[in-house]
């Protein structure tokens, strides 16, 4: 019955879409495939996540091509059908998998109540016990998506599930918790700072506890025919996130836009090492990780270095060498999840990155045809072990390992007489620690914080324009202090972490220090590369605040950054120190206070040291020749 009823349902459909003509590639998948629809997957607690499968007719036994998602993958928009699940289906039918996608609990006609990253993470269990047993399945799953749809699996991977044979994540930062010299517990922070990102993306995707849910008992049948007019998404009004970012106190952001109610305001209060943060989808470095994986990371994306971070973490930790030595690494010029986006001249905010285009489809198939089908397909003689993009030559090229082994990790002291504020200061970088310098000092006032402009960042609606763009107009600001080297002789390679170490002092209890890395071309155009910020309460580390004292002098590591840039001859390195990047990140209000529940902000005066005593410095890692 349940067949005739699919049957009849896809009929229907058929005569629509001729009519319409507006899903071709629909024709193309029915034809090969067995689509099956709304099919409610039980988990161990009874909970049931809606699903759609896709395979091959007959009756072979395939590997399943597997994403989850908590976004809306319904086939049913306006009353049309939509194609993007249909094309991502007929792709991998065609290369004989089945393609399954599935909502987290709680979304859409999934049951349960959603937490972000998909939890519990028995779901994922769960669901690869359920397809792996399937008659059509031949017990291998690899795992696809980009952001959301990335970031929960290698949590669960951590699992030990032996059907998961095989990841490709892209963008998948916010599945990170802490590993390594990072502790941004899922893009939630930077160096102890809220990225703001976060509070409009839960606007827009999280449940409202109010939200409508259908009958536990209702049928596939129901749910096949009632997905036409009925698609669970929420219609979220517009919100001009570039004034509703500024609203204090933070934690009423969401409320003040009249948003729904939700994880958001459970999750604004809590610290960088609060317990919460491991129980939940997060990976953390003491997880183990025993699954081949395909890691793709983008140069502006909100998270680059801690993404390359955890592939260096599974490379180096992992128990079976075969798994270790199935680590690969591609690092694009684009925005988040922006792969495909690649032209003949890729424009990425500003700045030209040339012919960036790369044939992901055709990486990411044969990654999975060599380990879900064990076909010779001469992938590892074909693809290096890190595919990174260098800006500047605009041009890809390939190495073992990241930072890359011909690396050498060249200094950059910060130098002046006092007086760095704005581009036109005597802020310089050099070779040479200075002696006798005078520190420079700029105001930092919360009510009118550096604005962001750019960057490396996702998420925020009009707030921001991810990319690269010139700065040198904003550092005519005096809260700015600008740090400059001189022209490059010959051609400089920058590829790899770049680090730096700062002396501080403030009149504050508590600050932030926020770093910008530029490249700065002959003409004065000052273009931006990489960002980070450290919250100075955490300064001696997450586990603790650890308050100042006014105007002694603090020893301050920042949080590092990544890039892969050519700096041409003519071109020079810069950094800009300020207190604020706004709102990338959430402003710190200095009061010393618990911030995301405060409205009042102080002015403080920060400085920074340069001298024989305090050397302030950026380790910039310079490829040889």
């Amino acid at each position: 019955m349940q067949r005739i009823f699919i049957f009849l349902f896809m009929l229907q459909a058929s005569v629509m879409l001729r009519a319409q003509d507006t899903v071709p590639v629909y024709f193309k998948l029915a034809e090969i495939a067995v689509i099956d629809q709304k099919v409610m997957m039980p988990m161990r607690d009874g909970v049931r996540l809606a699903t759609d499968i896709y395979r091959p007719k007959g009756n072979a036994r395939v590997p399943v091509i597997f994403s989850r998602t908590p976004y809306n993958f319904n086939s049913w928009v306006d009353g049309k059908m939509t194609s993007r699940t249909f094309q991502d289906a007929y792709e991998a039918v065609s290369r004989g998998y089945a393609y399954v996608v599935q909502n987290e609990r709680g979304r859409f006609f999934s049951e349960g109540e959603w937490d972000i990253l998909g939890t519990p993470l028995t779901d994922g269990y769960d669901a690869f016990t359920w397809m792996a047993a399937q008659s059509w399945s031949n017990g291998k799953i690899g795992l696809t998506g980009c952001s959301s749809t990335a970031e929960w699996q290698m949590a669960v991977a951590s699992q030990h599930h032996p059907a998961l044979a095989a990841m490709v994540a892209q963008g998948y930062g916010a599945g990170i918790g802490k590993v390594g010299r990072f502790q941004e517990q899922g893009n939630w922070y930077r160096g102890g700072a809220q990225q703001m990102l976060f509070t409009s993306w839960l606007y827009g995707t999280q449940n409202d506890s109010f939200r409508p849910t259908l009958p536990k008992d209702i049928t596939q049948q129901d749910l096949i025919r009632i997905q036409r007019f009925y698609d669970m998404a929420t219609e979220m009004p517009r919100v001009d996130w570039a004034a509703a970012l500024k609203h204090l106190p933070v934690s009423d952001i969401i409320r003040n836009v009249n948003g729904q109610k939700g994880v958001y305001d459970r999750m604004i209060p809590r610290k960088p090492n609060d317990p919460e943060w491991f129980k939940g989808g997060l990976y953390h470095e003491t997880m183990p990780l025993e699954v081949p994986g395909y890691w793709f990371v983008s140069w502006y994306d909100v998270s680059t270095a801690p993404n390359i971070e955890l592939f260096n973490h599974v490379r180096r930790n992992a128990k079976d060498k075969a798994v270790a030595d199935n680590q690969y690494l591609v690092i694009a010029p684009v925005l988040h999840c922006s792969y495909n986006r690649a032209t003949e001249n890729t424009i990425v905010g500003e700045r030209s990155m040339g012919d960036a285009r790369l044939n992901y489809d055709e990486l990411t198939w044969g990654w999975f045809d060599m380990l879900l089908k064990g076909e010779e397909n001469g992938f590892k003689a074909n693809n290096p072990r890190v595919r990174y993009f260098t800006m500047g030559i605009n041009k890809w090229q390939s190495a073992e390992s990241f930072p890359l082994p011909n690396t050498k990790v060249t200094p950059f002291y910060l130098s002046g007489k006092g007086n760095a504020n704005t581009r036109n200061g005597d802020g310089a970088l050099g070779a040479k620690t200075p002696v006798k310098d005078l520190p420079d000092t700029f105001t930092y006032d919360p009510m009118n914080p550096v604005p962001s402009y750019g960057g490396n960042v996702c998420c925020t609606g009009n707030a921001i324009q991810g990319g690269s763009f010139d700065q040198s107009k904003l550092e005519l600001r005096d809260d700015i202090l600008v740090y400059t080297s001189e022209p490059m002789q010959e051609g400089v390679e920058v590829t790899g972490f770049i680090e730096s170490t700062l002396f501080v002092s403030s009149t504050g209890k508590d600050t932030d220090i926020s770093l910008k890395l530029l490249d700065v071309h002959p003409d004065g155009k000052a273009y931006n590369l990489d960002e980070t910020i450290q919250r100075l309460r955490y300064r001696e580390g997450y586990d603790k605040e650890v308050f100042m004292e006014k105007g002694k002098v603090y020893k301050v590591e920042m949080s590092p950054m990544a890039t892969s840039n050519f700096f041409a001859p003519g071109h020079r390195i810069r950094i800009e120190i300020s207190g604020s990047n706004f709102p990338r990140f959430e402003r710190n209000l200095n009061t010393g206070g618990s911030n995301y529940d405060e409205s009042t902000g102080v002015s403080v005066q920060t400085s920074i040291h340069h001298s024989k005593a305090y050397p302030s410095v950026i380790r910039v890692p310079v490829v040889g020749k």
